[in-house]
């Protein structure tokens, strides 16, 4: 299989200060894990391109946009979005690299370039609603790349996966009346950002949202991902997979009150690719989402891709 890392500098570049625990060290992280782990070297290596604004316009509102790009702040100084979401001077082409790595990994999965793909990006992206920017994230970059699928390559039917600890209310609100789309997710509940139970997801099909209780083990993920995603997802039979890759729900990240290990998140990759065999002539691309734990979020990210790359 050919498996690719999308990643950049610029993602490095943005910052929201030294005590923000969504920071570059992060990427370091992962980087320093693929090295020991000795997959570097099975793994494309791809750098991630600039997104056009026209890109990201087809799921986030004018007025959401400019609100990132019209307050990028002098060097050495912080714009603040919301109580922990910052712009820094680099935050701006930081979320270009961050989406242009999503939407380049579409182009090259649907032509057959690449089987799957990974995006190292910074900053995260699936709390962005189509109105704002909001928790830690700036623009959903796996929500542009699945429009991107459906608006640009002609897909009609695209799934998204999302096991970060928290609900990814920005997705969820961009597609919740979007047919050709359907959301598997689970969630520490209650927690931030407080979304995901009730309300109008819980009547539309194509939300799959499952709430779970602070301190659920993977034997009650694997559990609901056998009993509810993957039955929904082969009965949506999507033509593509996009993965929300959240690591946050892992037992030593104290974002979440989780326990996940690293195995779980290479069986939950497994099953999902079980899946994209089945329906998507295998075709996944994977954006980073949460995972705090700098040793954990890296040994995660290997298992992680270490099931994309077939390499277990």
């Amino acid at each position: 299989m050919t498996t690719a890392i999308y990643c950049h500098t610029d993602c490095l570049a943005h910052e929201m200060g030294s005590w923000h625990p969504e920071s570059p060290a992060r990427l370091q992280a992962i980087e320093d894990q693929l090295i020991a782990s000795r997959i570097d070297s099975c793994i494309d290596h791809r750098e991630a391109p600039l997104a056009d604004v026209s890109m990201i316009a087809r799921v986030h509102h004018a007025d959401a946009i400019a609100r990132v790009r019209d307050h990028i702040p002098a060097a050495g100084e912080y714009y603040p979005i919301d109580g922990d979401t910052l712009l820094n001077a680099h935050s701006w082409q930081a979320a270009l690299r961050a989406a242009g790595a999503a939407v380049a990994a579409t182009d090259a999965v649907i032509s057959g370039e690449l089987d799957n793909a990974f995006c190292a990006v910074r900053p995260p992206g699936h709390h962005a609603r189509p109105s704002e920017p909001m928790g830690f994230c700036l623009f959903n970059n796996v929500a542009i790349a699945a429009r991107h699928a459906l608006e640009v390559h002609g897909l009609e039917r695209v799934a998204i996966v999302d096991f970060d600890v928290h609900h990814g209310n920005g997705t969820e609100e961009a597609f919740l009346y979007e047919p050709r789309v359907m959301m598997v997710s689970f969630f520490q509940h209650p927690f931030y950002p407080y979304t995901g139970v009730g309300g109008e997801s819980q009547f539309n099909p194509n939300m799959v949202n499952v709430p779970v209780a602070a301190y659920s083990g993977g034997d009650k993920i694997r559990q609901l991902v056998t009993d509810l995603w993957l039955p929904a997802l082969r009965a949506f039979r999507p033509q593509m997979i996009f993965i929300s890759a959240g690591f946050d729900a892992h037992r030593e990240d104290e974002m979440g009150q989780m326990s996940l290990v690293e195995a779980d998140y290479a069986w939950i990759t497994r099953q999902v690719m079980e899946v994209a065999r089945e329906f998507s002539q295998g075709r996944i691309v994977s954006c980073l989402e949460g995972g705090y734990s700098l040793s954990a979020l890296g040994r995660s990210v290997v298992a992680h891709l270490k099931a994309l790359a077939d390499l277990d």
